[in-house]
C-alpha cells in the first residue's frame, strides 16, 4: 500500500522537476542592427588627439540561461561599413595598410557571459578575430539590462561594454613608425530581441 502511495508522488515530482528544468533553458536573442554599434577610439599622432569611429553594421546572436547563469555572445562585424566620420580615413582604414577589407571584410567576437552579480553577467570571456588574427579579448560589461519591449511585444536585452586591445597583435600596424599609439579602447553598444516562440 505503500509504494503504491509513494510512487504517484515520486511521478509528480518527477514531472514538476522536467517542467523546472525546461522552464530554465537558454533564451536566444537576435542582435538589432539598428541598435547595436560597435566603436573604438585610437591614438592620433603619439597622443595629438584621439580618432573615433564605429562599425555601421552588425548581426549576430546572444544566448541567455539566467536561472543556470551561463550564456554566449556571437557579434559578427561588416567592416566594409568602418566610420570615422572622415570620407578619405574610412577609404584608408579599408586598405591592406590596415584593415585590409578586400581579403578580411568581417570582424568577428565570440564569448561566454560570466562573473554573474545580482542576476546579470558583468564580463565576456571571449576571442576577437580581426584581419585573420584571433586574440583573447575580455569585455567589462558597464550595463546590461533586459525587459520587454514596448513595440515588439517580447524581451530585449541591452549592454555596454568595453575592453583595450592593441591594435599591432591583429596586424593593424600603421602608424607605429610614426609614434602612434596601438592601443585602442573597443567599446560594444549592444541590443538584441528575443526569437519568437
Amino acid at each position: 500500500m505503500k509504494f503504491d502511495i509513494i510512487r504517484p508522488a515520486v511521478i509528480v515530482g518527477l514531472a514538476c522537476t522536467a517542467v523546472s528544468v525546461a522552464l530554465a533553458e537558454a533564451v536566444t536573442y537576435e542582435i538589432d542592427s539598428n541598435h547595436t554599434y560597435p566603436s573604438f577610439e585610437a591614438d592620433h599622432m603619439g597622443g595629438l588627439s584621439k580618432w573615433r569611429g564605429k562599425i555601421n553594421s552588425t548581426s549576430g546572436s546572444i544566448t541567455l540561461d539566467k536561472e543556470a547563469q551561463t550564456g554566449t555572445v556571437e557579434v559578427s562585424m561588416d567592416m566594409t561599413s568602418i566610420d570615422f566620420g572622415h570620407d578619405g580615413l574610412n577609404d584608408h582604414a579599408k586598405t591592406a595598410d590596415m584593415f585590409n577589407v578586400a581579403e578580411f571584410p568581417t570582424a568577428e567576437y565570440t564569448g561566454e557571459l560570466v562573473d554573474w552579480q545580482d542576476g546579470a553577467p558583468t564580463a565576456v570571456d571571449g576571442m576577437l578575430t580581426l584581419r585573420g588574427t584571433s586574440q583573447p579579448v575580455r569585455l567589462d560589461i558597464l550595463s546590461f539590462k533586459c525587459q520587454n519591449h514596448p513595440q515588439q511585444g517580447r524581451e530585449v536585452c541591452g549592454a555596454d561594454a568595453v575592453a583595450e586591445i592593441n591594435r599591432a597583435d591583429f596586424g593593424v600596424d600603421f602608424g607605429q613608425n610614426f609614434g602612434f599609439d596601438m592601443g585602442v579602447t573597443l567599446r560594444i553598444q549592444v541590443e538584441a530581441l528575443a526569437l519568437p516562440n
